[in-house]
This record gives C-alpha cells, sequence and structure tokens, in this order.
C-alpha cells in the first residue's frame, strides 16, 4: 500500500479562526501554519486559483513547515479557462479593457506565456524545499469531452514538467457512458492523476463519485454533500460534516486506491469552522 496523507484545503479560513482549533497561541499567519503542519502532513492551497503567488509567499511557506510537508497548488484561474478579474493578473499583463472578468482569449500570446512563466516560477521555493505535491487543475463544468479539451490536458502535463499535474473534471460529459472508460484510458496511457471527487449529487455541476486510479499518484477531493450546494453563500456551499459512517465508507475506497498508488492525497474540502479539520482528523484515524 502506498503512502496517504490526509489534510485539508484551507488553514486560513475566517470561520475556522473563529471556531477554537487553533490554540491561542497561534495567532498569526506563521504560527498558524505551523501548527497545521504539526497536524496534517499537507494542505491544498486555493488561494492560487484566484490570483498567482508571489515567490516570497511561497519562500515563507516553505520556510515555515517541516521537512517532509507538502502542498498542493490548486492552479490560477487563467490557465483552467476559468473567469479571471483582471485585477488578478500581473499588472504589466493586464489588458486594456472596461470588462471585469477576462478569459485566455482576451490576452494575445506573450501575455498569456507570461502568466504561464510566472505563475511557475513562484513554486521554485517549494520545488527546492521539496514541499511541492501536487498542481490541481480543476476545469470548469464547459470544459467538456473534446477532441481539443483533452489535448489541452496533455498540454498542462507538458507545460508543467517535471511538475507533477493532477486533473479535476467538473463535466459529467467525461464520465457518461462509455465516455468514461475513454477519460480514464486518457489519463492512464499520459501518467496523468485523476482527481477523484466527493460531492453533492443531483446538479448541473455534479460529477460521479468516481474513485480510480490513473497514475503513481491519486488525489481525492472530498467537498461534503451539503443540501445547499447552489448557494453563493461559500460556507453554506461547503458547510457540511461528514458523519462517522460516510468517513468508514471513504476510509474503504481510499486504501483501494492506495493499493495501486505510491501515495494518495486526501484533501477534506468541506471548509466550515473545523469541520474539514475535525473530519481530517477522524479519516486518519480510521485509516490508522
Amino acid at each position: 500500500m502506498g503512502k496517504i496523507r490526509v489534510g485539508t484545503a484551507s488553514w486560513t479560513d475566517k470561520t475556522l479562526l473563529a471556531s477554537g482549533w487553533y490554540p491561542k497561541e497561534a495567532n498569526d499567519a506563521e504560527s498558524r501554519l505551523a501548527y497545521y503542519a504539526e497536524q496534517f502532513p499537507i494542505v491544498e492551497v486555493d488561494s492560487t486559483y484566484y490570483a498567482p503567488p508571489a515567490e516570497q509567499t511561497t519562500t515563507l511557506w516553505a520556510q515555515r513547515t517541516p521537512p517532509g510537508f507538502l502542498f498542493n497548488i490548486k492552479a490560477f484561474s487563467m490557465l483552467t479557462g476559468h473567469p479571471t478579474k483582471v485585477s488578478a493578473l500581473y499588472k504589466d499583463l493586464r489588458p486594456e479593457t472596461d470588462k471585469q472578468n477576462i478569459y485566455p482569449k482576451d490576452l494575445d500570446d506573450q501575455a498569456y506565456e507570461e502568466v504561464w512563466t510566472r505563475f511557475l516560477s513562484a513554486l521554485d521555493p517549494l520545488v527546492k524545499a521539496k514541499k511541492l505535491g501536487v498542481l490541481l487543475f480543476q476545469f470548469p463544468p464547459w470544459f467538456g469531452i473534446r477532441r481539443d479539451n483533452k489535448q489541452y490536458l496533455l498540454e498542462v502535463k507538458q507545460r508543467c514538467a517535471p511538475l507533477r499535474v493532477a486533473i479535476e473534471l467538473r463535466s459529467s460529459l467525461w464520465f457518461e457512458g462509455s465516455n468514461q472508460d475513454e477519460t480514464l484510458e486518457l489519463l492512464r496511457d499520459n501518467k496523468l492523476p485523476f482527481v477523484c471527487v466527493d460531492m453533492p449529487q443531483g446538479y448541473k455541476n455534479s460529477v460521479p463519485p468516481v474513485f480510480e486510479a490513473t497514475s503513481d499518484i491519486s488525489v481525492v477531493r472530498l467537498h461534503g454533500h451539503s443540501d445547499k450546494w447552489t448557494s453563493r453563500d461559500i460556507h453554506e456551499k461547503f458547510g457540511y460534516r461528514y458523519s462517522t459512517a460516510e468517513l468508514k465508507k471513504a476510509a474503504g475506497k481510499i486504501r483501494k486506491l492506495a493499493d495501486q498508488t505510491r501515495q494518495t492525497h486526501v484533501l477534506m474540502n468541506n471548509c466550515y469552522s473545523d469541520y474539514a479539520q475535525r473530519n481530517a482528523e477522524e479519516l486518519i484515524e480510521l485509516l490508522d
């Protein structure tokens, strides 16, 4: 069985800070990250989706965590085809536009290439410290199973090499009928880690809980089962605490993945109050 790492998708959420999970002495950014890293061996950074990180920031992350700790970094929205706020771009690359949100097509080729270069280079401190796990590429619901999109997955791998990427597909089209086998085969043939998703079902952007290994690394993200999944309030959307029975079921699936891989990353993304941290702690006990 490969190594299983369990952590959460945040360590700075304001509702987490208010929950009492951190001890009183962990009262600043440095001490909170250090405390988190004492409890878990991995964390997912989602802030990098909204704006590229600064190298100074990733340097501090590396310095404030122990050897062997890993950061999974969520790819910047511009690189996954999501709408991106103009204000989130590097100042010298911002196009002259009245739009608040832009897409890759709104940048000239040189600016787009520069976004890729700067985003990846900002991760160098984590790479040098051997603390970079995977780059999480979460694609939008409109990123369906088409030839050009399949090609883009391969392009992402090539652009990021030798860094490892993990692919999270949020269009159910990739999993309908025979498409699921085709999707998994594409990822296996190209040794691309598939992100297994546990999320509420029955919604337009729901994808099924497919737990399959496609590479030597598996990534599992558990988003909860909130009945307010369509809420614009992010805490209502992810405000779900897994029951022990649900975690036991997930643990069984995770063990099967770990039997097929070198390492499995499990991230609790039900980030409201201390739900993710408490569920992660319980899941670790169940897996042990």
